[in-house]
Formats: C-alpha cells, sequence, structure tokens
C-alpha cells in the first residue's frame, strides 16, 4: 500500500544518509559525532524534522550497543569509537506526515568500517539480522498478524542461539501519522500487517554471552500481488 513519492523521498535519503556514515565513523568519532553529522546530512538533503521524539538520529557503540532505550530518554554519549567496535545508527526522518525509518550495524576493525569483518562475533551478529529479514519476507503475508510476525520472529532469534534486546520485546511496529498511533509487532496484537501501510522489521539482537547487540531495520509493505517489499 505504501508507496508514494513521499514515503520514498524520505526513506530514501535515510539509507543515502547511512551509506555516508560508513565513511564519516573513525576512531575519534563518537555517538554525538555521528548523531550530529546523520542529522546535519539529513536537513541538508531536506529531511529537518524527525517523527521519533526529538531524535532523528540514535547511535549506540561499544556496550551500549547492546541497549534498548525509547528516543524520549536517549542522550548520545562521547566514548570514542577506538580502533574495534560496533556502531548502531537509527534514523527517523519525516516530511509531514511522511515517515522513514532505518537502521544498520557497522563494524569497525582497524579503526574503519569494513564490509566483511574478520572478527567471528561480528560475522555472525551481521549475517544473523540480514537472514531474519529473509526468513521474515519469506513467512509474512497480508493476513499474517503483527502477533504472528512477533512469534515467528522470536523463535527464529532463540533457535538460532540469540537473545531480543527490544525493552519492550517487539521487533517493529506500523508506519503511521502519530506516534500514538503505532501498532506494534508485539505478543498478543491481531491485527493484520495488511490493514497498515507499512510495518518496520527491526530486529535488536545479541549473541547470549556476547557484548554486541546488533540492529537492522527496514520498511516494508505489501505490493499489489500481496508480497512483501522492501520501500
Amino acid at each position: 500500500m505504501i508507496p508514494s513519492s513521499q514515503y520514498l523521498a524520505v526513506q530514501r535519503a535515510a539509507k543515502q544518509v547511512l551509506t555516508e556514515i560508513s565513511d564519516f565513523i573513525s576512531p575519534t568519532s563518537t555517538e554525538r559525532s555521528i548523531a550530529t553529522f546523520a542529522t546535519k546530512r539529513l536537513a541538508r538533503l531536506g529531511f529537518s524534522q524527525t517523527w521519533y521524539y526529538a531524535c532523528p538520529a540514535l547511535v549506540l557503540l561499544g556496550a551500549r550497543s547492546c541497549l534498548s532505550i525509547s528516543g524520549r530518554d536517549y542522550k548520545p554519549d562521547t566514548e570514542p569509537v577506538g580502533e574495534t567496535n560496533l556502531v548502531t545508527v537509527d534514523l527517523s526522518p519525516c516530511k509531514e506526515s511522511f515517515w522513514g525509518d532505518c537502521a544498520r550495524s557497522f563494524v569497525v576493525e582497524n579503526g574503519r568500517v569494513v564490509c566483511t569483518p574478520v572478527d567471528v562475533e561480528f560475522q555472525r551478529g551481521i549475517a544473523f539480522v540480514k537472514e531474519l529479514h529473509i526468513r521474515v519476507r519469506s513467512f509474512v503475508t497480508p493476513q499474517t498478524t503483527f502477533g504472528d510476525l512477533y512469534s515467528f520472529a522470536n523463535q527464529q532469534i532463540t533457535s538460532e542461539g540469540f537473545e531480543n534486546l527490544d525493552f519492550l520485546s517487539n521487533v517493529g511496529h506500523s508506519i503511521a501519522k502519530t506516534l500514538d498511533d503505532r501498532e506494534f509487532v508485539e505478543e498478543g496484537n491481531c491485527r493484520a500487517l495488511g490493514a497498515v501501510p507499512g510495518f518496520t522489521f527491526e530486529p535488536h539482537v545479541r549473541k547470549i554471552g556476547s557484548r554486541w547487540g546488533f540492529k537492522h531495520e527496514n520498511i516494508y509493505y505489501f505490493n499489489d500481488a500481496g508480497n512483501p517489499t522492501e520501500l
């Protein structure tokens, strides 16, 4: 249902800024400097607003990559990235009532972002959150409920030896017009995914016993054939 030039433009901007962030991150970067960079780049692209409280860019790194916190309470830290780290960046731009929502995890080795990590924990975490999206796209139909997706995703997470880090245990929400109108991918929610314009899938997980929390988020909608499609 979701395709429109406004939605496409704002989500495209979020993805562009996430691509640019991989070149910006350095050993001296901090959550604050990365969030500031992302916010300025979004504004330069024409998206100076956010639908997520006053938090257009939620950045977590190091031990804080496992932290699950609302944008309402988020304050960026000043710990430097250093030579080895994991950085998660979650962008929530909007223009009027059209939302973007996209998150990625960046592995830093030898002081720079790498696409193919050497560290096995990094390899497994990055691969798993991407694989989860593939499995979810194979599972959902317009008739699948938010609760069904919650149960499926959490079963996949636990069966692979990971844990869900979200403070509410949900793994996404509907794309809505206001914060209060969101439907969450949570236990017991009987609303069908196809009844909303679109939805996010945003697992935030770590391997049990690991120090790194991985996040990967996309917006999906169902096309005219009823197939889940990434915005």
